[in-house]
């Protein structure tokens, strides 16, 4: 099993983070008592610019929830076709041979679902197995990958690609002003990745996925998430979630190396999901990193901020077109999100 192949799409609206922080200034205007706080929040983030689906002009004019779903279907397609495409030409794959379409996102619901509108729209096999999958969040980009190796594991002549399509602007709530959203709107942005995963009978120079390992924390429901109303998608973001890394991540790693004969020391390249600073400067701390292990990570979110399921998509995406390891080099792909629960990927390359 292999990567064949990762490619990313962005809307054509791109923006720094000073523009964003005074246009937010201006959306919630007299409700917003403190704007030191707001400019103090931005000023953590390490986020240079993000992507938006609209133009700025355009959010104050989105009344209401199913407005704002419209907007999100109609680019979820656009980015979703775009990025699909760049990863079957990298992959010199045509889009018939994709024989099982994973698709995740956690910021807005179609049915029928985006994956049965890409077949309508970019002439897909007919007969292509669909899954959907709502709700993973910041984990779902790991998750997808470990879903489409399962599938090309079961069918090793077969192609699976996985979509991560996430437009966090679109789910902004306008009479929110607690710091979870205040955060949320100051770090999460709007983009797609897709990744192609081929089975062992095809042959590719991708790195190749060696095993995958998914973890559930019980009864940690409420540290990440969404409250879902008539308004929409309402940020559910625990002041916990770094402590959550320091308290899993170096056991859950460690148990899955140990489990394949290796353990942190043998990995050369780490490709983590960039979910802000503190989960990163976290991450780094309790796996006992050296410095730069993670520049791919802290870069991909100074260019482009936090994208949920896409985020840890881009991180791959510059490793491989970027900082691409030396054959036989162990890399650990990793995320964490709502549930909570992490997923962990080990490759080597080629």
């Amino acid at each position: 099993m292999r990567i064949a192949a990762v490619a990313s799409a962005f809307p054509e609206h791109h923006y720094p983070q000073e523009v964003l922080a005074g246009a937010l200034q201006k959306y919630f205007g007299e409700k917003l008592a403190n704007p030191q706080r707001l400019e103090r929040i931005y000023s953590h983030m390490g986020v240079d610019g993000r992507y938006l689906t609209l133009p700025l002009s355009a959010y104050y004019e989105i009344a209401s929830w199913g407005e704002a779903n419209d907007a999100f279907i109609q680019a979820a397609q656009v980015l979703g076709e775009q990025s699909l495409c760049s990863a079957l030409t990298r992959a010199g794959l045509g889009a018939r041979e994709i024989g099982t379409l994973i698709v995740v996102s956690v910021t807005g619901i179609a049915s029928p679902s985006l994956d049965a509108l890409l077949v309508n729209r970019m002439g897909l096999s007919p007969n292509i197995k669909r899954v959907p999958i709502f709700g993973l969040g910041c984990v779902a980009g790991a998750a997808g990958i470990a879903r489409a190796a399962d599938y090309v594991r079961a069918y090793p002549d077969q192609v699976a690609a996985l979509l991560a399509v996430e437009l966090c602007s679109l789910t902004i709530q306008r009479d929110d002003l607690s710091i979870a959203n205040l955060i949320s709107a100051a770090l999460f942005g709007d983009g797609a990745a897709a990744v192609l995963v081929t089975g062992s009978e095809r042959e590719g120079e991708g790195p190749e996925i060696l095993a995958t390992r998914s973890v559930f924390y019980p009864q940690t429901e409420h540290v990440m998430g969404w409250d879902i109303s008539e308004k929409g998608f309402r940020i559910v973001l625990s002041p916990e979630v770094p402590a959550m890394v320091e308290r899993h991540w170096a056991h859950d790693v460690d148990e899955f190396l140990g489990d394949m004969g290796l353990s942190r020391k043998d990995i050369g390249s780490w490709i983590l999901h960039s979910g802000g600073p503190k989960v990163l400067q976290a991450m780094a701390a309790t796996l006992q990193l050296p410095s730069g292990a993670l520049d791919a990570s802290w870069e991909c979110l100074r260019r482009v901020g936090n994208i949920s399921s896409v985020s840890v998509l881009l991180v791959l995406e510059e490793v491989m077109n970027h900082r691409r390891p030396a054959p036989g080099t162990f890399s650990l792909l990793g995320a964490m999100g709502p549930g909570f629960c992490s997923e962990l990927v080990l490759l080597r390359w080629s």
